[in-house]
């Protein structure tokens, strides 16, 4: 990390952990929206019964993509403390502040995230 000033480290760590306590919340909200829907069949129209079922699929591709986000962030916050933060977990090479900026939790170079 010696490519990262501790300024832009702690700059760093702090949006790494609002985005963690940001989709902890998050994920908590799509946990509830994914308990199962108990539809009158007698009272709901067909069109609302697919309403809901979209719906239910939309919030699961949403829970899968907190899931990967979660993950990275993670893996972001776990290199922090190892030290290897900030640099590509492929090639080795030191990722530019720019990029982590940009997306504190990126795992790899523009390079290495290119090529995969």
């Amino acid at each position: 990390m010696k490519h990262l000033s501790l300024e832009q480290i702690t700059e760093l760590r702090d949006e790494l952990s609002r985005q963690l306590d940001r989709l902890e919340r998050s994920m908590r909200v799509t946990e509830e929206a994914m308990a199962p829907v108990m539809l009158d069949q007698t009272a709901v129209g067909r069109l609302s019964r697919i309403d809901s079922l979209q719906n239910q699929g939309l919030t699961r591709n949403l829970q899968e993509r907190e899931r990967v986000k979660l993950a990275h962030v993670q893996g972001a916050l776990r290199r922090l403390d190892e030290g290897t933060y900030g640099l590509c977990v492929d090639c080795g090479d030191a990722i530019p502040f720019g990029r982590l900026y940009v997306v504190p939790e990126v795992p790899a170079c523009a390079s290495c995230s290119d090529a995969a």
